[in-house]
């Protein structure tokens, strides 16, 4: 019995190595290093179009006998003119000395089952280009090819698995099959299979644009699918087709790597990392939190009654009293709540921020909606609660909250009762009370102002009522406000390293600059006059004018019209520059061991190649954990060029696995245009290694921070549904924007689809 084997070179493989200039790297540099057979075969060969191998079944064993090959494109112009030079089944036999010529190029040469002898393939029939049946005859061939192409595919991919056996065999049993999957994912994008995904959509068939978590499985499923539904013989042996080669799996191979254990696979890592949720929902919602949490009692439990499952905590912020303070509030309302919930601790990372400003002063501007001409439009929404109250009811968005020392004057208020105060200019100014709201710690109310006043801690608010005594209360805890740099296009920025500058953020009045400080020596040690500098995620870009020793002058170029707000702890971003950062830095090391012991995944921020993989493995080797979860935070362009590299490397240990898309930082280093393309690619990359995807940078960001979404948001929390996780930054809305998220989430397209009803048409009768 014989049967035939094709492989088919969409791309010649000295493409590949011209463009990426690395001698064992095929794929798209994008991709790492990950190696790929030599081609060892004839320069006419390497240059066909498509090889058909022969194999004859001789004592248990398949031997190699005859090898055809397409013409090269060289000689495209030699085929008839009614035949595409891609056909397959236009080839001719391998010349190899001995051969003689079997009839002209219009020759038409079919390899089929034969009685056991090793034969030339039969010479079947001229193809006359001026038959009329030739459109029959063409469909027919095309559709005969299907078979022969993906198998070809399916050799090429487990090539790849075979030379990157050694990075397999790495891997801990529990990633084996995932990490085999990934592999065969990358062969399969580095094919250009676009008129085989036109083929297979033509006979209603999957276009192998969604078989990412399961590759292998599903070009099986295609190709016995076309084997099965052929009319004619071709290509039908008497053996099934788990006989050729192309469906044994390498000898070190023992898992299963059918499709339902893939999708098993998947969804029992997405619940090893981030657990498993309640209801029907299939993505979990992670909110990021701070000391705003330490400071409110119901905060927690409000979140996580409408829908949070996992809590961020950035170790660049606060200290580890306040981070334990958080846990222990996330754990008990979780306990209280029966609702299992997750914390996420993000290293800090060698990333680049804005040093501190001081703080200033503790007030708080109330200000109405005004017209062009200053007539008021709508008056300030003001929120009155009592001193360590949490925030408002999700139904009102006040502009201003301002807590009250004195239960005994805000039990006396009523509606439409009056209270009277001095701002921190002596200007007297009346608030009116608009509504009275219950709360777990008391009662709120909303009131309106219609004239701008300053509030500070310590001002008396008078409740003036029809009896002649008043009530009185004391304004508390008005947070100092934020200080920050407005800067706009042409103006100069100085960035010290020298920490006496702390305080600064005024323009110097002799050379109308400004000045802030990055407590980061990299930033000094790397940059270059040229090179370009963003900051706070892109929202200001500028160009380096001059560096010293302790300071880089900076040009901005691009800002606000009004200008662009600099604070405070802001990323600062270079990505024209090769800055050799620090796997972890030893603030990390020390947050670790807290990590370690309280968290349920670690974050690595920016992390860029393996050797970061590594340290952290050694680091929690060290400690003995094995069961805390490892995020890859892709923000930077080398991280993601690299990411097949770092999954195969965090994948040689057995802790969970995830990835997070942190859009921020990544479309400064790559480019906002090419943001959209860089997520699909991570997403699909992570859905074939069966690794739970994390989307996170203002999702819903104008809703978290005006109560108000943009269209555009919505539609990008919807694609959230593809991933296992999305993440929200905190915000004064945050609330509001976690239920809509969850009902997002939770909708399905039978929901929003409108009803569609029959045209009636009718016409008048007189």
């Amino acid at each position: 019995m014989a049967g035939v084997i094709a492989t088919f070179s969409i791309t010649e493989l000295a493409s590949f190595i011209n463009r990426t200039g690395i001698s064992d790297f095929t794929y798209p540099n994008s991709y790492g290093k990950l190696k790929v057979p030599p081609c060892k075969s004839s320069t006419k060969l390497r240059a066909s179009r498509y090889n058909i191998s022969l194999f004859q079944r001789s004592g248990g064993k398949l031997a190699l006998r005859t090898v055809f090959h397409g013409m090269p494109h060289d000689n495209a112009e030699s085929y008839p003119s009614h035949q595409s030079v891609d056909d397959p089944l236009f080839i001719c036999p391998e010349d190899d000395g001995n051969s003689q010529q079997h009839g002209n190029e219009d020759s038409v040469f079919i390899c089929s089952k034969n009685d056991g002898n090793s034969k030339r393939p039969r010479k079947d029939s001229q193809v006359n280009p001026m038959l009329e049946l030739q459109p029959t005859v063409m469909k027919q061939v095309n559709q005969d090819s299907l078979p022969d192409k993906l198998k070809a595919v399916q050799l090429h991919i487990l090539a790849m698995e075979q030379w990157n056996a050694s990075r397999l065999k790495m891997c801990h049993r529990n990633y084996a099959a995932s990490a085999t999957n990934m592999i065969h994912f990358l062969a399969l994008k580095s094919l250009d299979v676009e008129q085989t995904k036109e083929d297979l959509s033509s006979v209603g068939l999957s276009d192998l644009e969604d078989i990412n978590p399961f590759v292998l499985p599903s070009l099986s499923a295609c190709i016995q699918m076309l084997v099965w539904s052929r009319s004619d013989s071709l290509l039908s042996m008497e053996g099934s087709v788990e006989e050729l080669p192309i469906h044994m799996s390498m000898e070190y191979q023992t898992e299963n790597l059918s499709r339902t254990t893939m999708m098993k696979m998947a969804s029992s890592n997405k619940d090893l990392l981030l657990g498993t949720l309640q209801g029907p929902r299939m993505t979990h919602i992670m909110v990021t939190v701070g000391q705003e949490v330490v400071e409110n009692d119901t905060f927690v439990a409000d979140l996580i009654n409408l829908g949070t499952s996992t809590f961020r905590i950035n170790c660049a912020h606060g200290n580890p009293e306040i981070w334990g303070k958080i846990i222990s509030m996330v754990k008990r309302s979780s306990q209280l709540l029966e609702k299992p919930c997750r914390v996420l601790m993000d290293l800090a990372g060698p990333k680049l921020r804005t040093g501190k400003l001081k703080a200033g002063p503790g007030v708080a501007k109330i200000s109405p909606k005004r017209n062009a001409v200053g007539d008021v439009l709508r008056p300030a929404q003001v929120w009155l609660s009592p001193q360590g109250a949490g925030p408002p009811p999700p139904h009102v968005s006040p502009d201003v909250i301002i807590h009250v020392d004195g239960q005994k004057f805000l039990r006396k208020l009523e509606i439409d009762d009056s209270v009277s105060f001095s701002d921190a200019r002596g200007k007297h100014r009346r608030l009116r009370i608009l509504s009275k709201c219950p709360m777990f710690s008391g009662v709120g109310f909303m009131a309106e102002c219609r004239k701008t006043a300053y509030v500070e801690s310590g001002t008396a608010l008078y409740a003036k009522k029809k009896r002649p005594k008043c009530s009185v209360g004391f304004v508390v805890d008005v947070p100092p406000s934020e200080q920050f740099v407005r800067l706009r296009v042409g103006d100069l920025l100085t960035i010290s390293r020298d920490s006496s500058d702390e305080g600064g953020g005024l323009n110097c009045t002799d050379t109308g600059s400004h000045r802030i400080t990055c407590p980061s020596g990299y930033l000094f040690d790397s940059v270059k006059p040229g090179d370009r500098i963003s900051f706070d995620d892109g929202k200001i870009w500028g160009v380096i004018k001059g560096i010293s020793i302790s300071e880089v002058i900076v040009s901005i170029t691009h800002a606000g019209l009004k200008g662009t707000k600099l604070g405070s702890e802001k990323s600062i971003n270079i990505p024209d520059s090769d800055i050799c950062y620090e796997g972890l830095t030893s603030k990390d090391l020390m947050d670790l061991d807290f990590v370690a012991a309280h968290a349920d995944m670690v974050g690595i921020s920016f992390v860029r190649d393996v050797n970061d993989i590594i340290l952290l493995r050694q680091e929690l080797s060290k400690r003995q954990i094995s069961n805390l979860g490892i995020v890859l935070k892709i923000e930077t362009k080398s991280g993601f060029k690299k990411l097949p590299l770092l999954i195969l490397e965090a994948m040689k240990s057995p802790n969970p696995l995830g990835v997070m898309i942190a859009r921020g930082d990544l479309a400064v280093e790559c480019g906002w245009e090419n943001l959209a393309d860089i997520q699909e690619e991570i997403i699909s990359i992570c859905s074939a290694a069966h690794v739970p995807v994390i989307l996170a940078t203002q999702v819903l960001e104008s809703l978290v921070k005006s109560g108000v979404p943009a269209r555009a948001e919505i539609i990008d929390a919807d694609k959230g549904r593809r991933t296992s996780c999305v993440m929200l930054n905190k915000g004064k809305h945050i609330l509001k924007a976690v239920s809509t998220l969850d009902t997002i989430l939770n909708s399905q397209c039978s929901k929003t689809q409108p009803e569609l009803k029959p045209l009636m048409l009718s016409s008048n009768v007189n």
